[in-house]
C-alpha cells in the first residue's frame, strides 16, 4: 500500500467540502443549522456544563450564534477563541454578549484580548468546528492546527459539529491530530468509535 501524502490528501478534501458548503442553498443551511443547534442542546455534556468553549462561526461553517445566545440566556459562561498573533495558538476568552466580538484573525469575529481568559476546564464542554468528521472523531479543519493544539491541553469533553453529508467513515490523520469524543450532525448524536 502506497503511503498517503497527508497534506495533499487533506487539501483535496478541504477543497471538496468547502465547495459543497458554498453550494448549499441558504434556506437549507439555515434548516440544518437549526437541527444541529437543537441536537447540541440535548447533549448531556451541554446540559451539565457550566462553561461552554465554542467557536464563532463563519459563513460556511455550522452556525454557532444560536448556540452561543442560548448558552448565555441559560447562564452558562461562554468562552470563544482568539488567535494569538505571530503564533499558531489560541486562547478562549469569556464573553457576556455577541456585541463583545469584532473581526480579528482571518476576519473571524473574536473577543478583545482584555476579556477574561478561560483557564478552568472543569464542568466544561468544547464545541469544535469541522469541515468533515470521521467515525473515530478525527476532523478536517482549515489546516492551521489551532484546535489540535488546544484540544491536546483541554481536559473537558469535546463535540464536533458537522453536516451529515460531510461525514466520512474513515479519514487519514496526522500524528498531532486530536479526535473529538462526540459527533453531532442534523441527523443525530453519536460517540466517536475508539
Amino acid at each position: 500500500m502506497r503511503p498517503v501524502d497527508i497534506r495533499d490528501y487533506k487539501n483535496e478534501l478541504r477543497a471538496k467540502y468547502k465547495a459543497a458548503r458554498r453550494a448549499m442553498k441558504p434556506e437549507e443551511k439555515t434548516r440544518l443549522d437549526g437541527l444541529i443547534a437543537e441536537k447540541v442542546s440535548r447533549l448531556y455534556q451541554y446540559k451539565s456544563c457550566r462553561r461552554l468553549f465554542i467557536y464563532v462561526s463563519t459563513g460556511i461553517e455550522v452556525d454557532t450564534l444560536t448556540i452561543i445566545r442560548r448558552a448565555l440566556e441559560e447562564g452558562k459562561r461562554v468562552a470563544v477563541p482568539r488567535c494569538i498573533a505571530g503564533t499558531r495558538r489560541m486562547e478562549f476568552h469569556y464573553i457576556d454578549s455577541l456585541d463583545q466580538l469584532k473581526p480579528g484573525s482571518f476576519s473571524v469575529l473574536e473577543p478583545d484580548e482584555s476579556r477574561p481568559v478561560a483557564r478552568d476546564f472543569s464542568h466544561s464542554l468544547m464545541i469544535v468546528p469541522a469541515l468533515s468528521l470521521d467515525n473515530r472523531g478525527y476532523r478536517l479543519g482549515y489546516g492551521k492546527g489551532y484546535y489540535d493544539r488546544y484540544i491536546a491541553e483541554f481536559t473537558g469533553p469535546t463535540a464536533g459539529v458537522c453536516y451529515a453529508a460531510d461525514c466520512r467513515r474513515h479519514m487519514y490523520h496526522g500524528r498531532f491530530d486530536r479526535p473529538v469524543e462526540v459527533i453531532v450532525t442534523e441527523r443525530g448524536i453519536r460517540r466517536a468509535v475508539k
